[in-house]
């Protein structure tokens, strides 16, 4: 029987995407786990592996081929001892599977965008990131279509069983072992339809195209088509600003000590061939304060769920990065634990292969908080838009000279603003205030972030 191949879901928010590359050929023999194409999302390209064994009988899907919808059939498989000819004329006529029923699965508090997640791609193809089944969460289990149908017919649940393909995907033969030693536990009797959660309000719209054009002369406009990563930067930002009521607290950090104790730190940096081990960046001593902040005042490390309070235990700190169309924001996960100089190297490392497009989802999806700065671009104060899952987001401005009073005195110091923007819904004003208090205490007194 054919293996039908489709467009897999790379992340939770991903409905579409390009497939750049095919790295096989049709008449290839591929085995589980080779890497079979590229596939390009609104933020990054990643590379595909298979999960089935068998000789590549059809492409489907040309390289080259842009907004392929998740779950689409892309390519087919011909399975061990098949006629390649037969698997290629039977997968051409497929229509692409339906997607699987949608599971239940957590609140989104560790990806963006949840309430628009996609169900789970019917995955002949998986992502080479790590992607480990999960049971008994209610987390979403990565299967391939035939385990599925497997299970479904046999009556027990997915999550019960261990999956042995890659990354911890379910199989075929994981399903009959199960079945074969009666350990799994019976499939979960499916919600009424008086139970059913209501669908989301849909976002609102801006004047029409026809309507903007009317508005200026013929010929005084170039037309630029939305690509994947503005038109999820646009949704994500209205459905922010329409469901989470924002309030701002600015205050001015001085920084001489900083920038004393930065430019120290970085003299005394070993060399290891020939080049510092680390040069850190106010911006390096930014993320750290605010981990430290968070963990200081940890009610203000939360997410908000309709039914709970999500409170972290650690500060994962997501960092805006400007990249041609867009931005995106990497996350230095458990930064309150990490030192100056890891936070520094890591996130040149996540700087470098953001702008390059090569991150995995699991390091910009999730995080607890994030900073937006663009002192370096000459901006002195704005106030940021808080990205879901996170409850806040530190909009940090320029360092600049600026005159001061102390003891009565008016004297010279270098001054930046930085705005915090929180969800009221869960970070009320007095918390707000005591959480940028910290982070103020730790900026102006520097030291405290080396101990």
């Amino acid at each position: 029987m054919p293996i039908n191949i489709t467009m897999p879901a790379l992340s939770p928010t991903m409905e579409e995407g390009n497939l750049a590359k095919w790295l096989v050929k049709e008449g290839d023999k591929v085995k589980s786990g080779d890497v079979i194409a590229e596939i390009e999302t609104d933020k990054a390209t990643m590379e595909v592996e298979a999960v089935d064994e068998g000789t590549v009988a059809k492409l489907v899907v040309p390289a080259g081929t842009e907004g392929v919808k998740v779950n689409a059939l892309i390519a087919v498989l011909a399975a061990d001892g098949e006629d390649v000819a037969a698997a290629a004329k039977g997968g051409n006529g497929a229509a692409a599977p339906a997607p699987a029923p949608a599971e239940k699965k957590e609140e989104a508090v560790a990806a963006p965008a949840a309430a628009t997640t996609p169900a789970p791609a019917a995955a002949q193809a998986a992502p080479a990131a790590p992607q480990a089944a999960k049971a008994d969460t209610g987390a979403r289990v990565f299967s391939s279509p035939l385990a599925r149908r497997l299970a479904k017919d046999a009556g027990i649940d997915l999550s019960a069983i261990s999956g042995t393909g890659p990354h911890g995907r379910v199989i075929k033969k994981d399903v009959e072992t199960a079945v074969a030693g009666g350990g799994a536990k019976p499939a979960a009797t499916p919600a009424t339809a008086g139970t059913a959660a209501p669908a989301a309000a849909p976002l609102a719209k801006g004047m029409s195209e026809d309507a903007v054009l009317k508005l200026f002369e013929p010929g005084s406009y170039d037309l630029v088509p939305h690509d994947g990563m503005r038109k999820t930067i646009a949704k994500r930002l209205v459905e922010s600003k329409q469901t989470i009521p924002h309030f701002y607290v600015s205050v001015d950090c001085e920084l001489d000590a900083l920038l004393a104790l930065r430019a120290q730190l970085n003299a005394a940096s070993p060399e290891k061939d020939g080049k510092p081990v680390y040069k850190l960046s106010v911006n390096d001593m930014v993320i750290k304060a605010l981990a430290l902040a968070l963990r200081d005042v940890p009610d203000a490390n939360v997410s908000w769920t309709d039914s709970n309070m999500v409170k972290h235990k650690h500060a994962d700190v997501g960092v805006a990065v400007s990249i041609p169309g867009g931005l995106i924001t990497p996350i230095v996960r458990q930064a309150e634990l990490k030192s100056l100089s890891a936070i520094s190297n890591e996130m040149k490392d996540l700087g470098k292969r953001a702008k390059d497009r090569k991150l995995k989802p699991e390091e910009y999806q999730g995080g607890t908080t994030a900073v937006s700065n663009m002192g370096m671009m000459g901006v002195k104060d704005f106030a940021a838009v808080v990205n879901p899952p996170h409850a806040t987001i530190l909009a940090v401005g320029a360092g600049e000279e600026r005159v001061v009073v102390k003891n009565k005195q008016m004297v010279i110091a270098t001054v930046m603003t930085v705005t915090l923007s929180t969800d009221h819904r869960c970070v009320d004003g007095a918390l707000g205030a005591e959480l940028l208090g910290a982070f103020k205490r730790y900026i102006e007194n520097p030291m405290g972030m080396l101990v």
